[in-house]
């Protein structure tokens, strides 16, 4: 008998891949400091800039948290999705927690002048596309069908019209 699967299949838990940028930026930028951000920004600068680009991230992500919890759903894609999530904040787009990561990630590189925590952030991207979102996506299609088809057809993936 074979035993079907009632998850997305993410390659790791996405709050372990932010992790790992951060684990990682700092370390290389410990054995190998560039120091790009300190030149290019004040210290002013980099905490105007690093908290607003925090604050957002964590705005999308905590709304995008409590759709799910409205939705009674489970906001963790290794765990199953018991609802399509629709209302709220994935109105205008499909992947806000991860929008948020990535926003959070990149405030937090320039507030910090970690300059390889902010490449680490480049790279966690396509790493999220590509292991995670892609994954998600064709989980919910194969457990949604049709309504997450239309869903898919008039919300952007990341907010950003196609």
């Amino acid at each position: 008998m074979t035993e079907v699967r009632d998850n997305a299949g993410v390659i790791a838990p996405p709050p372990l891949l932010a992790l790992a940028v951060v684990v990682l930026g700092l370390a290389l930028d410990w054995l190998l400091p560039a120091y790009l951000l300190t030149l290019l920004l004040s210290l002013e600068d980099r905490i105007v800039i690093g908290a607003l680009l925090i604050a957002a991230g964590l705005g999308l992500a905590v709304s995008a948290l409590g759709t799910f919890r409205s939705a009674r759903t489970h906001a963790e894609p290794w765990k199953p999705s018991t609802a399509l999530v629709t209302e709220g904040i994935f109105k205008w787009l499909r992947n806000p927690m991860y929008v948020g990561s990535i926003s959070i990630l990149a405030g937090l590189s320039i507030l910090l002048a970690s300059d390889w925590m902010l490449v680490m952030t480049i790279v966690f991207v396509p790493v999220i596309h590509f292991g995670v979102v892609k994954r998600e996506e064709s989980y919910l299609e194969a457990k949604f069908g049709e309504p997450y088809r239309q869903y898919k057809a008039r919300v952007p993936r990341y907010g950003i019209p196609t």
